[in-house]
Order: C-alpha cells, then sequence, then structure tokens
C-alpha cells in the first residue's frame, strides 16, 4: 500500500533536531486532530492516510507530525522524552481556534497520552496502544494511558501483540478492528476487508470527536 498524507507540508525546529508537520486542513474546521506516528514508520501509515483523507471533508482539521529521527533518515526511534518534545513543539505552532485533539499510532499514542493535559487537548486518540511489549504483559504501559486525563478513544486490532482487546480495563473506551494487527492490518479473508477496516476507524474516530470534543454535527 503506497499511502501517503497530502497537504500543506511545513518544516520547524525542535529540541531534538528539524521535525515537519503535514496539514489537511478543513475549509471550515471545528476541531484539530494532532496526530503522530509510530516507532517503525513515518506518517505515511494507512490509518493516518485514512484520517487525514476523510476527516477534513467532515470539518475536521488533520495535522500530522513526522518526528526528528525519522526526518533525519534513521532507523530507530529516540526515546519517549524525545518524542513529547516534538509533539510540544509541533502544538506550540498550531493555532487555538478550535479544540485539539491530540494522538498518535503505537508510540505516537503513548506520548499523546503522556502531554494531552500540558498541552490543553480536549481528547486522546490512541491508534494501535502498545499496552505492553509483545509477550511481555507484566510491563504495562496502562498507566500512561489512564493517566492522560482527557476523553481517550482507543482504537485496537483484535489481533494486536502489544495488547488485545480484552487485555484493556472496562474503563477505557475501545473501538475494535476485527482481524486486525497491531499495524491495522487484516487478513485477505478476515471477516472484514482492508477498506472496511479504515471505514470502522474513520466512522468510530470522527463520531467520538464530535461527540467528546466538537459536541456538534460536523461540517457537510
Amino acid at each position: 500500500m503506497n499511502a501517503v498524507v497530502s497537504g500543506h507540508e511545513s518544516h520547524f525546529d525542535t529540541p531534538h533536531g528539524p521535525a515537519r508537520t503535514v496539514t489537511a486542513r478543513a475549509r471550515r474546521s471545528v476541531a484539530t486532530l494532532l496526530l503522530s506516528h509510530g516507532a517503525g514508520a513515518g506518517i505515511h501509515t494507512r490509518d493516518l492516510v485514512a484520517l487525514a483523507e476523510a476527516l477534513p471533508r467532515q470539518g475536521i482539521t488533520v495535522v500530522c507530525l513526522e518526528q526528528p529521527w525519522v526526518l533525519a533518515g534513521r532507523k530507530v526511534a529516540s526515546p519517549p522524552a524525545t518524542l513529547d518534545d516534538g509533539l510540544r513543539a509541533a502544538a506550540a505552532r498550531l493555532r487555538g481556534s478550535t479544540p485539539l485533539i491530540v494522538g498518535g499510532r503505537s508510540a505516537g499514542a503513548r506520548s499523546a497520552s503522556r502531554c494531552a493535559l500540558d498541552l490543553g487537548a480536549v481528547g486522546v486518540l490512541a491508534l494501535a496502544f502498545p499496552l505492553h511489549p509483545p509477550g511481555k504483559p507484566d510491563k504495562s504501559r496502562l498507566h500512561e494511558l489512564l493517566g492522560a486525563g482527557v476523553p481517550t478513544l482507543v482504537v485496537q486490532g483484535e489481533r494486536d501483540a502489544f495488547g488485545r482487546p480484552e487485555e484493556f480495563p472496562p474503563e477505557v473506551e475501545l473501538c475494535v478492528i476485527p482481524g486486525a494487527d497491531h499495524g491495522l492490518k487484516v487478513p485477505a479473508r478476515g471477516p472484514v476487508s482492508q477498506e472496511e477496516a479504515l471505514g470502522i476507524v474513520v466512522e468510530a474516530t470522527l463520531e467520538w470527536v464530535v461527540r467528546e470534543a466538537v459536541g456538534e454535527s460536523p461540517a457537510g
């Protein structure tokens, strides 16, 4: 899948080197969703691309943050604290005229959970939250998720080795993608197609953002 986030590109400095954002702007924005990527890839993953393509048509501006380590061409993600610095630097550049939701996939979801309150966000969107390393449920990161301090939606694959949906406590709001793995990829003969899976991601995110952050109908 040659997924590409398209929109206005902006480069800026962080304490750990240059980063960039790609902004897919809504014509009449009612909310801004700032998303960062995981530790294994940049912003051009199927879920981030799907959200950046679909949500601006519904009145939600999507800003995808590419961290300095990716922009520099490195293969290994930098430490968690540096990801938080990058997220803060990106959020500082946003205008505060609409409610801010922070989120991301995997490591980006962890960073959003850690930073949400400091950034004045009204919600956290956690795509494929890495509840624990594969095969190590004792090394839980649940405290980060529960410590976000704002309404949080977790979008989790049914077969995610970093945390299956049933491993999350009942107080966590979950959207489960049938048959999906950590990359929200579904098998060819699974219960839903890849297109349907991404449709679930988009629809669940839209409904949640409108309900928790906007409190009104999305723009047409």
